[in-house]
């Protein structure tokens, strides 16, 4: 009986995952899920990103937190629709804090929809969201064993991006370690070696995303 609660709880969560992408289908919205740790630079990522692509690209981004509205503050000074969704004590956003989010938007002006995940390697990994492709960040003060340890997390990931590789030298971090276990795992996301505040690797970041619109 409990085996049959567990299974009718996930297919009611995968239901409305379908339901919140065919909303965007519908729109011509394409979603992307960005999850990593916390402190991985997933909001530095957008606040970089978002300027890259306008105004060709209209971008939105579901902002998830267990509180605070930090990361949605910083941004908002954008100019792009911005909600933040506080999950209390959930470790992840679920599909229907997204369907709440996707209430708050205007999804015919939107393009790109940013899903900010609650930072953690493990929770969010497990949920489908509604999303069209998953966004992964390692940064490197994580250390360079974080794939093989997390394979949930990375071996369904639409791309990989290292983020504060400014930091590879002073951390010895060792990235070819990554990319051996990535080939293990997962050899269909494109890994991308990126700084957000010194601006490398980001124009390769954009560039897969602006394909991704294009194959929609």
């Amino acid at each position: 009986m409990k085996i049959n609660v567990v299974k009718n709880v996930m297919e009611a969560s995968d239901a409305m995952a379908d339901e919140n992408r065919r909303r965007m289908d519908a729109a011509g919205v394409v979603a992307i899920n960005v999850l990593s740790a916390p402190g991985s630079g997933k909001t530095t990522l957008l606040e970089k990103t978002i300027p890259l692509l306008a105004p060709r690209y209209r971008c939105a981004v579901l902002v998830g937190d267990l509180q605070t509205t930090r990361d949605a503050e910083r941004l908002g000074d954008l100019g792009a629709p911005i909600t933040q969704i506080n999950t209390g004590r959930g470790c992840h956003l679920s599909p229907a804090e997204v369907a709440e989010g996707l209430d708050t938007l205007e999804l015919d002006k939107i393009d790109l929809l940013f899903i900010e995940n609650v930072g953690n390697m493990v929770c969010p990994a497990a949920f489908d969201l509604g999303e069209h492709f998953r966004a992964v960040l390692l940064s490197t003060p994580e250390g360079d064993d974080k794939v093989a340890k997390y394979p949930t997390l990375f071996q369904p990931a639409d791309v990989i991006l290292l983020t504060k590789i400014d930091l590879l030298d002073v951390l010895e971090y060792d990235s070819q370690r990554v990319r051996d276990d990535l080939s293990k795992l997962n050899t269909r996301a494109p890994l991308i070696e990126c700084c957000p505040l010194s601006g490398a690797g980001l124009e390769e970041w954009a560039g897969w995303l602006r394909e991704r619109f294009s194959e929609k």
